[in-house]
């Protein structure tokens, strides 16, 4: 059983990590040693967006930084490992690219509007779209995941 602190962002990095949620739940309790780890946020046609997750500390850092409405996770394999070479497009309802990733990953956390998006993510020529509605009060998740 895990606590309700044990949010859906943390469960999913459990499970791409392969660690049990009671495992992550106790290192997530920790703060990450932000003086080794060094996120860059980053902006795109005033988009703001962020990308990292390689190694514990960097996943800790992203998993308390706050402000992003869109975490997206890349996962690959029967082990679910993270995958960090994602190319990423960000489309409005409408149609038209927003935000334009390459390799990027294995976690991105994105600040969008409040409205519904098209997420074309690209690994190994293979595709994965998901269409998402942020209501620009919650947290939007997507758990993208190509089989080997």
């Amino acid at each position: 059983m895990f606590s309700p602190s044990l949010t859906l962002p943390r469960l999913a990095l459990a499970m791409l990590l392969g660690l049990s949620p009671v495992v992550l739940y106790a290192a997530t309790e920790e703060s990450a040693d932000l003086s080794v780890v060094r996120l860059d946020p980053q902006e795109q046609n005033g988009i703001h967006y962020v990308s990292g997750g390689i190694g514990l500390d960097e996943s800790k850092a992203l998993l308390q930084t706050q402000g992003y409405n869109l975490h997206m996770t890349f996962s690959t394999g029967k082990g679910n490992q993270y995958q960090s070479n994602v190319d990423v497009v960000i489309q409005s309802e409408k149609g038209s690219p927003l935000l334009s990733l390459s390799q990027v990953g294995p976690i991105v956390y994105v600040q969008l509007p409040a409205n519904k998006y098209l997420v074309i993510a690209s690994f190994n020529g293979h595709e994965e779209r998901h269409t998402i509605a942020l209501d620009g009060k919650s947290i939007g998740t997507l758990n993208l995941h190509w089989s080997e």
